[in-house]
């Protein structure tokens, strides 16, 4: 497969699929495609239906194939943003928040996690259960604004606001700290809790959550007398 991102800050990432290949995405996140390009919507278990429910995902699945010769797909990003591909292998899985995932190539396997602890999931702005990525192929997710990266060492951590961890390395360590001092708490304008994740692993940040957005809309938008 061979693929192509355009078009920032409303992108859409355009897949080139030899004869028999197959692409996955959600239901609804096909743009355009060619017409030899053949459509499965796929739901599995009920765990996985329940699984994806959980995570913020769609119920089922569509799995794209070409058919006699080569087909062509394109998935537009839902939030003006970035689209990153990133290739998965058996022992490099990753995590992404809710509603990352765009598509992904046979083999890939989406997944829900689940934060072990109950305080980053509740406080962390990540929420409790994220997304796992992890098989082998490619994948593209959204992120919100552009992208960040950082290799982090073992031990390495780095403090984030609520809502800018869009994807770690599954070796990361991620987990809540609160903001100290009552002054900064009370008038500092940040969260009452900062995610800490802990290397080794690659995280990948976004300069715009979709939560911080709504936000600056909504100030600017006029009150109902």
């Amino acid at each position: 497969m061979r693929y192509q991102i355009n078009g920032e800050p409303m992108p859409v990432v355009i897949c080139e699929l030899d004869s028999g290949e197959t692409i996955i995405s959600e239901s609804g996140a096909m743009s355009w495609m060619s017409p030899n390009m053949e459509m499965q919507t796929v739901g599995g278990g009920a765990g996985k239906i329940f699984g994806r429910m959980l995570s913020g995902e769609n119920l089922f699945q569509n799995h794209y194939t070409a058919r006699n010769g080569q087909g062509m797909i394109a998935f537009a990003s839902s939030f003006p943003g970035s689209i990153r591909a990133i290739e998965i292998s058996p022992d490099a899985p990753i995590v992404v928040q809710k509603r990352a995932f765009l598509a992904c190539t046979a083999g890939v396997e989406l997944s829900t996690f689940f934060q072990k602890k109950l305080g980053a999931g509740f406080f962390g702005g990540e929420g409790f259960i994220m997304q796992k990525l992890s098989g082998s192929g490619l994948v593209f997710i959204e992120i919100d604004g552009s992208a960040v990266e950082y290799e982090l060492a073992p031990g390495q951590q780095m403090l984030i606001d609520t809502g800018y961890l869009a994807m770690m390395d599954s070796s990361v360590n991620m987990d809540i700290q609160q903001v100290k001092g009552v002054k900064n708490v009370l008038f500092g304008g940040e969260s009452l809790f900062n995610t800490i994740v802990t290397g080794p692993g690659r995280i990948c940040l976004q300069t715009m959550p979709m939560s911080t957005f709504a936000g600056v809309i909504a100030s600017v938008l006029p009150t109902k007398n």
